[in-house]
């Protein structure tokens, strides 16, 4: 029996991997992992494993291991052509299966365990070979100084086929702790709804990782089982570190900042958490069992300054450039790192330099004469280096730049927007005739900044959310500038138009992987087809139907009380975002304005032109305030409805405890207020029926469901909510054809996020569910001047909706545009223009009703 399946078996049934619905202790995961060993067979073999963060991925990496077989980890979804055709693993492991060759072919050194890429994602077959002892030695280090308890449960943020999400892995299995396994970014709501369901301790970060921080408001998230965070990948800016630092003082967990290589099986260095915030530049002392020296270098004449060199078990036994390296023994006791350090009085070590060609940059080590071949065999000549976090690439004239930042972006494995390319007439060189890497460091670093969408797209976004193009950082999202779904509306249409099929969640990412997306590749069916999102065609066929119906072209009730399920589905994707709680009441506070203002302003010119409304309209509150025999006046009760349900929930989400609730059991709550709903639906808290001003109580359930079904991210979750919508629509109205039809649109929201059409139809669609507020509020007076001629009405009053949209955009525009210039005049930067008028929310859109106020009203089953 192996001893790591003995190690494994020995924690008996401790918790070992978490997900979302397969969870395994201890002595589960050593059956599986001996079961998959002996599927591998008894001689030892190269086995390539391409690399997710799931149960298979760990039984089939610790399988391989307790195997006494050699892994290669490659992540998944790359092409590894070229690792393939030099090494020739005896064995491939992807998501077709498990391939094995008929007989091994391989000659394999004893100590042999785990190969490790040294240069990201760049093709180079260059490996670094790493032993059972640097495993080992290494997952000991880490567990003594992190202090990881079996109690600690640490979510895999990272790759495996990364040296540090390996070793997250490593160290944790080491001490009988459990892995929260996800491949979910920390920007996903879904990572933190696990994260707290499981009562995760711990994760790991690149400097990256704290850039998505930053962005949803992790400062101000209540994470009670939190103890330690680790960063390392890369350098991070001590203004950060400082920043982090701080931070878990307040909340009580700790922040370890590390220094490694894959080369040292990942830890060399830490920084004790007691000393980021004072010395938050420096990368520490060594892991335990390691030491440093700093051996002088002619170019760095400093004293007290040399290279780097780091001594311990956990250094590899030495690199492989082919198959034949497989069988060497350990060809060094010493890691020179080919950074630049100095020593202080107190034994911290400081990085002030760098002497090779190799950057770390997104987590990957990225090795720029690897980049500048790969670039130089695509038929690009040029010069590759670094600035600070982005890659700089000098190349010669005749070359179009974009293409040069889409081959190095790719090559590199970066996003596009982090590459700089300058293309020269002549690369520099150095009077000895060697490359100039600092001039073409300056070269890169004044070229423009552009890719292909780059100045469309951000004056795309600031003519749909009414912004200066300069308060558009790279950085923000259509969620973080405040976007809500009737602009969402209008800028996911002009998106598809420029960027071919968006990703289901674009409206969380920043502009600068928006502008990273390939082109859209111009083949026949994308000249005729279009994706459109399920709740625009909801609200573009819903605002038709009521028109239609009042109009009395036909007769098809049920749109609005499936505009109130959309409603409160963008509720919960525009308001309830990651973003910190001021600024989703910010948005939530601006929706209710978007909403509210537009009505009243129409309803005071109504009371002008005609009789159809009451001076209450103008407080949207007919039903509270009455008259409640009026035929006209009850038309608004959907504003109504919306409205107050907003200003309650806007409420409810200033105290904090409400919005940590949120964020840490997202659906839970959600299916809660559901529950509520359906209590107020079937009379169960009380509520009096025949008072008009319960009506807006009575159809909240609607706006719940909508909410319930945007928090629902498992099939189980659709289904509970597909449940509660046909349990509580049976009986509800008395016209069963409305029922059905409200239970179709409302379960196509919920199961079918996007359907494909004509390209004209998806831009039809899209521009009637954007103008849908304006077509209901002035319908009622536009279409009875048509008479008996429906058709002809129908089609004017959803004309004239759309053009007072239109004019209202451009008065938007208009005032954004003036009151820019003005704080221009008057010296004050754009930045510090607050984002109002920009909340993130549902914009209200008419209700379908029979003639007069009865007719609106829902039906009780008996």
């Amino acid at each position: 029996m192996s001893p790591l399946v003995d190690h494994l078996r020995s924690h008996g049934d401790r918790p070992a991997v978490l997900t979302a619905d397969q969870p395994l202790n201890y002595r589960e995961l050593a059956e599986m992992v001996e079961s998959f060993a002996h599927t591998l067979g008894r001689r030892r073999r190269l086995v390539l494993l391409e690399t997710r963060n799931d149960v298979a991925t760990v039984v089939r990496h610790l399988g391989a291991l307790a195997g006494r077989h050699v892994v290669l980890p490659v992540p998944a979804g790359r092409d590894h052509t070229n690792l393939i055709t030099t090494y020739r693993p005896d064995v491939v492991i992807d998501a077709a299966g498990v391939h094995v060759r008929s007989e091994a072919a391989h000659e394999l050194h004893d100590d042999l365990a785990l190969l490790m890429s040294t240069s990201g994602s760049t093709g180079s077959p260059k490996l670094v070979r790493l032993s059972r002892t640097n495993l080992t030695a290494n997952a000991g280090s880490i567990a003594e100084y992190l202090q990881i308890r079996e109690t600690d449960r640490a979510a895999t943020t990272l790759p495996m086929s990364y040296c540090y999400g390996l070793s997250v892995v490593h160290s944790h299995l080491l001490v009988g702790a459990a892995l929260i396994m996800t491949e979910q970014s920390v920007a996903d709501d879904d990572f933190w709804e696990l994260f707290t369901r499981h009562r995760g301790t711990t994760f790991a970060g690149v400097p990256y990782t704290f850039e998505l921080l930053d962005r949803i408001g992790f400062a101000s998230m209540r994470l009670p089982h939190l103890r330690y965070v680790t960063q390392a990948g890369g350098r991070m800016p001590p203004e950060r570190v400082r920043e982090y630092a701080a931070l878990a003082d307040r909340w009580g967990w700790q922040l370890f900042v590390m220094y490694g290589a894959t080369e040292a099986t990942a830890r060399m260095a830490y920084l004790p958490p007691d000393l980021a915030l004072t010395r938050s530049n420096a990368i520490g002392r060594p892991v335990p069992g390691g030491s440093f020296s700093l051996e002088p270098l002619d170019e760095w004449p400093e004293v007290g300054t040399g290279e780097l060199v780091y001594r311990g078990a956990n250094v590899m036994m030495g690199y492989a450039d082919e198959p034949a390296d497989l069988a060497r023994g350990a060809t060094l006791d010493a890691l020179r790192t080919g950074d630049i350090a100095r020593r202080d009085e107190h034994g911290l070590y400081e990085i002030i330099g760098r002497r090779s060609r190799f950057v770390k940059m997104y987590g990957l080590r990225i090795d720029l004469q690897q980049l500048e071949n790969t670039l130089s065999e695509a038929g690009v000549r040029a010069l590759c280096t670094d600035n600070g976090d982005r890659l700089a690439v000098v190349a010669g004239a005749g070359h179009d730049p974009d293409d040069v930042r889409r081959t190095a972006a790719g090559a590199a494995g970066v996003p596009a927007g982090a590459v700089d390319v300058a293309c020269v007439h002549e690369l520099p060189t150095l009077p000895s005739g060697k490359p100039d890497y600092p001039t073409a460091r300056v070269l890169a670093a004044g070229a423009p900044r552009r890719t292909q969408h780059d100045g469309d797209l951000r004056r795309m976004f600031a003519d749909v959310l009414h912004l200066n193009p300069a308060e558009i950082t790279e950085d923000a999202s259509f969620v973080d500038l405040g976007g809500n779904s009737l602009t969402y509306v209008t800028l996911s249409v002009r998106l598809e138009r420029a960027l071919g099929r968006l990703p289901a969640d674009w409206p969380r990412l920043p502009l600068r992987e928006l502008q990273n997306l390939p082109a859209p590749s111009r083949r026949w069916w994308q000249f005729w087809g279009s994706t459109l999102e399920t709740s625009v065609a909801l609200r573009a066929v819903a605002i038709v139907l009521i028109v239609g119906s009042h109009a009395e072209l036909f007769e098809l009730w049920g749109g609005a009380h499936i505009l109130l399920g959309v409603a409160g589905y963008n509720f919960g994707r525009f308001c309830l975002t990651p973003l910190p709680r001021p600024v989703r009441i910010r948005h939530l506070r601006t929706t209710i304005a978007w909403i509210a203002i537009p009505s009243a302003l129409w309803v005071a010119f109504a009371l002008v032109v005609t009789d159809d409304y009451h001076a209450s309209n103008l407080l949207l509150a007919n039903k509270f305030l009455g008259p409640h025999d009026s035929m006209t006046a009850g038309r608004l009760w959907f504003v109504e409805v919306l409205v107050w349900t907003l200003i309650a929930l806007a409420v409810l989400f200033c105290i904090p405890a409400v919005d940590r609730l949120e964020r840490r059991h997202p659906f839970a709550l959600a299916i809660g207020f559901l529950a509520f709903g359906m209590a107020l639906r079937y009379g169960v808290v009380g509520v009096d029926e025949g008072r008009d001003a319960w009506f807006s109580m009575l159809a909240f359930w609607f706006f719940a469901a909508g909410w319930a079904a945007s928090k629902a991210s498992t099939v189980w979750q659709r289904a509970a909510v597909t449940a509660v919508l046909v349990v509580g629509l049976h009986g509800y109205f008395d016209d069963t054809l409305r029922q059905l039809l409200v239970l179709t649109g409302l379960a196509l929201l919920i199961w079918l996020p996007a359907v494909r059409c004509p390209a004209g139809i998806a831009v039809v669609a899209g521009v009637v569910a954007e103008a849908s507020l304006y077509i209901y509020l002035t319908h009622y007076q536009v279409y009875p001047l048509f008479g008996s001629h429906e058709l002809v009405g129908v089609v004017a009053a959803v004309v004239v909706g759309i053009t007072v949209s239109a004019a209202v955009t451009l008065a938007r525009q208009w005032w954004g545009d003036r009151s820019s210039a003005g704080r221009m005049r008057r010296g004050l930067p754009l930045g510090d223009e607050p984002l109002l008028d920009q909340g993130g929310g549902e914009d209200a859109v008419g209700p379908d009703q029979a003639r007069g106020h009865d007719a609106a009203a829902p039906r009780r089953g008996r």
